[in-house]
């Protein structure tokens, strides 16, 4: 493959510019382009991490990657484990004197470089494309420096984070969306932290004893109870699906007068006698027949049992929350309607 179409890197004065936005605003006023403004995502970040691994020992590493993406921890972990990842703090740099922080570039990156620090780099950094990074010097940057021809480095790894848009990882032709999901179980990737902590080791494959790398995971029945109402409420309440609503019927005394919670209370009780599990609202005094219905809707019992005005001509309303179908039952009917309904 050749490069002729492209200028050879040459490092220029970038003073003060020990981040990708103060980078990026010197570049448009020093060096501008002619085909359009300088971008983060022309340059190439360099960030240091240090591997611990299984039995102890720890690795520096460097990933290479656009400036205008960041490093996923959880990402890179996950192309790593068990080997766990920490950010390389200011003394572990200090032991790499050939690394100037805020200009590290390619250069002095690699297996076979003088910092002797391997060096991965992000799919995105493919040989032929070009771009802007430090050159290992303090207040200086590179440009036009060309994957392939200008450096090579150690490897690849997906460690960048995912935003809309991206490439399908798996497919040719596909873009990636984000869409709001819900968590059922969650992985606890303990690592070796409490396995420290209590000294816990065991014997590797090689008779060497090495510290356990520890995990857990859950699902509990709180977080399917929440992701159940997330995932089938409405606009007005909650909607329980019947095998798991908290009780089988809501039955509503709408009204005022002694006949309509004498009725209602025994449709309860005659419900409650065969087997249905029964919510009764009995509130009397200041609360409205359409406070109840509300508060009724908001608690989403799969069906509401409401007598109220209909009770005078021997009826009474059966909804289904879920579809808000509504139909009148005689009071004599009602509690066998019911408890068909229940149980299928």
């Amino acid at each position: 493959e050749t490069y002729a179409a492209i200028p050879a890197a040459h490092a220029e004065d970038t003073p003060d510019t020990p981040t990708i936005d103060t980078l990026v605003e010197h570049l448009n006023a020093a060096y501008p382009r002619a085909d359009r403004p300088w971008a983060a995502g022309d340059t190439l970040k360099n960030v240091l991490v240090v591997l611990k691994h299984p039995d102890g020992t720890r690795e520096p590493l460097a990933i290479g990657l656009p400036g205008d993406r960041e490093v996923d921890q959880k990402r890179l972990e996950g192309q790593l484990e068990p080997i766990e990842v920490e950010a390389m703090d200011e003394d572990e740099l200090a032991r790499h004197p050939a690394l100037v922080k805020g200009y590290i570039g390619p250069e002095m990156l690699g297996e076979e470089s003088k910092s002797g620090i391997r060096y991965v780099v992000d799919p995105r950094v493919v040989d032929g494309t070009r771009w802007v990074t430090g050159a290992n010097v303090h207040g200086s940057h590179v440009i036009d420096l060309v994957a392939g021809r200008d450096f090579n480095p150690d490897g690849t790894i997906e460690a960048a984070e995912v935003r809309d848009g991206d490439e399908c990882p798996n497919c040719t032709e596909g873009t990636l969306e984000s869409a709001r999901g819900i968590e059922m179980g969650h992985i606890f990737q303990l690592g070796r932290l409490y396995a420290d902590a209590l000294g816990l080791k065991v014997l590797d494959e090689n008779g060497k004893l090495v510290t356990v790398t520890m995990g857990s995971y859950g699902i509990g029945p709180s977080r399917a109870v929440a992701a159940i109402a997330e995932n089938t409420l409405d606009d007005i309440g909650l909607v329980w699906p019947r095998n798991v609503a908290p009780v089988d019927v809501h039955v509503v005394a709408a009204g005022k007068d002694e006949a309509i919670f004498s009725a209602a209370s025994s449709l309860a009780e005659t419900l409650s006698a065969q087997g249905v599990d029964v919510l009764y609202d009995d509130r009397t005094g200041k609360v409205s027949p359409g406070v109840k219905f509300k508060d009724a809707e908001l608690i989403g019992v799969p069906t509401i049992l409401t007598v109220g005005r209909g009770l005078a001509a021997g009826t009474v309303e059966v909804r289904d929350r879920a579809s808000g179908e509504r139909v009148e039952v005689p009071i004599g009917q009602a509690a066998a309607h019911v408890a068909a309904l229940v149980r299928g």
